[in-house]
């Protein structure tokens, strides 16, 4: 998750201890992103797809990790080529074609992996429901995290190329979702909500995501109204109460696969925070639903 991403596991921890770990995360976290905020405003869009394509493809090897962790077994080859492809086929698309066709290499990469891990699966010896757990983890690794991670492309090009409000916003409101949660819950969290995934999470730290996931939406309309000419007060409204709903989302849907497979962080690639796939797991679900509120909602063309 984007955020003191291991701050919210130690919540209840001894405060003094665990400070100076979540200034560690703090730093990889805005470091990572200004970063790649500074490479988009340049307009060296290979530089910023090169960026974002990094940390998906290694969030996706992480996913096959965990499985191998577990001993659950994949195709984690035939996985990261199809993801590849996708991830720079979409660009292509995207960037210098538009987005119709790169809806129509999207589906027609899906049905090629589709039939791709079938293909492989063929060559391999069957033992009772094991080849259909291997097809299963496998699309479903390339699904939670290149498919859904891809729309921050989408929203990067939805737009003219000279607003990068779109991208601001996300990254923004996304990432005071995640603060809110980490403060209220450590704060005055008391009330356990999902103890059967995640014994850290409490319903203070939900409400307070929401909370300032609004005032982040709303605040970013009122000081930069041209970048996010998309938007009114009420949209600024609607998408910051369901853009924190999805960043709290996200996080548990990762301490899902966390808890499945037995692993406490996904990686080890970010002091403080862990894996690529920590701190992307909240945008896995914010983007896909703030790419689809724009398309459908506000009908961005």
């Amino acid at each position: 998750m984007m955020q003191l991403h291991a701050c919210n596991a130690g919540a209840n921890r001894d405060e003094r201890s665990y400070f100076p770990f979540c200034i560690h995360s703090f730093i990889s976290t805005i470091a990572l992103w200004t970063m790649a905020l500074l490479i988009m405003f340049t307009g060296y869009e290979i530089l910023f797809w090169l960026l974002i394509s990094l940390f998906g493809m290694i969030g996706l090897l992480e996913f096959y990790r965990m499985l191998d962790y577990k001993g659950l077994p994949n195709f984690k080859v035939t996985g990261m080529i199809c993801g590849a492809v996708l991830l720079a086929g979409s660009f292509y698309y995207f960037s210098k074609i538009g987005p119709a066709h790169s809806y129509d290499f999207e589906v027609a990469v899906l049905l090629f992996f589709l039939l791709t891990v079938f293909g492989r699966q063929m060559f391999a010896r069957l033992r009772h429901d094991e080849p259909l757990q291997t097809m299963a983890y496998t699309l479903f690794g390339l699904l939670y995290v290149l498919w859904l991670f891809n729309f921050i492309t989408k929203i990067v090009y939805l737009t003219p190329r000279s607003s990068t409000g779109q991208f601001l916003y996300l990254i923004a409101v996304t990432k005071f979702s995640d603060m809110g949660a980490y403060l209220t819950g450590s704060v005055i969290g008391r009330h356990l909500m999902v103890p059967h995934i995640s014994g850290k999470k409490t319903w203070e730290g939900f409400f307070g995501a929401i909370v300032l996931a609004l005032l982040c939406s709303l605040a970013l309309f009122k000081l930069m109204p041209g970048h996010l000419s998309a938007l009114n007060w009420t949209h600024a409204t609607i998408l910051g109460v369901l853009l924190g709903f999805a960043a709290v989302v996200g996080d548990l849907a990762e301490s899902i696969i966390k808890r499945s497979t037995g692993v406490k962080d996904s990686g080890n690639l970010l002091p403080g925070i862990g894996g690529a796939l920590d701190l992307l797991d909240s945008l896995l679900f914010t983007a896909p639903l703030l790419f689809f509120y724009l398309r459908l909602v506000i009908r961005v063309p």
